[in-house]
């Protein structure tokens, strides 16, 4: 990656596990050379207690987080985006709002740990999901993105995106 800042938004229907980690990672993991958002085409209106647990239990403040609908960054003002990338199965399938700047986009599918039972089985697919998210986010921050024409950055994302472990 070059120099650039680039803003990413990270789409899930709920906002409220997958899609707040990525939000949290990107932004630790780009250590400024990122600003990453997350949103939700129906947003649960509250963060998974899980995705709090978490964050919490490995050093990420979740002061200020919250479920948000996607149109907030559709709307006049919004930051104009670079990336976009679904994390759910069902965002991904969405009809999304017309985003400025033009990003670029890619599923990035990740099981749902909110919805695994009993609280050790939870906590295990919590990590297991931040841990893919970690794993792709490195690969994406790796990537010569000024140097890539725009088909093959929208490959290399879709490609870190069937990564699974």
């Amino acid at each position: 990656m070059n120099d650039r800042q680039y803003q990413v938004l990270v789409l899930c229907t709920g906002n409220s596990a997958r899609s707040i980690l990525a939000e949290m990672l990107f932004n630790a993991l780009g250590k400024g050379r990122l600003i990453a958002y997350s949103a939700g085409s129906k947003p649960a209106g509250r963060v998974n207690p899980g995705a709090l647990e978490w964050l919490q239990q490995h050093g990420y403040s979740t002061e200020g987080l919250r479920s948000k609908s996607w149109d907030e960054f559709a709307a006049a003002g919004a930051p104009e985006l670079d990336f976009i990338f679904t994390v759910c199965d069902n965002a991904a399938g969405e009809v999304c709002p017309i985003w400025p700047g033009k990003p670029a986009t890619a599923h990035w599918g990740i099981p749902d740990p909110a919805h695994v039972e009993g609280d050790e089985a939870r906590r295990a697919a919590f990590n297991k999901a931040a841990e893919q998210l970690a794993r792709r986010i490195q690969l994406f921050l790796s990537l010569p993105i000024d140097k890539l024409d725009k088909l093959t950055l929208k490959e290399q994302l879709a490609e870190i995106g069937r990564i699974q472990d």
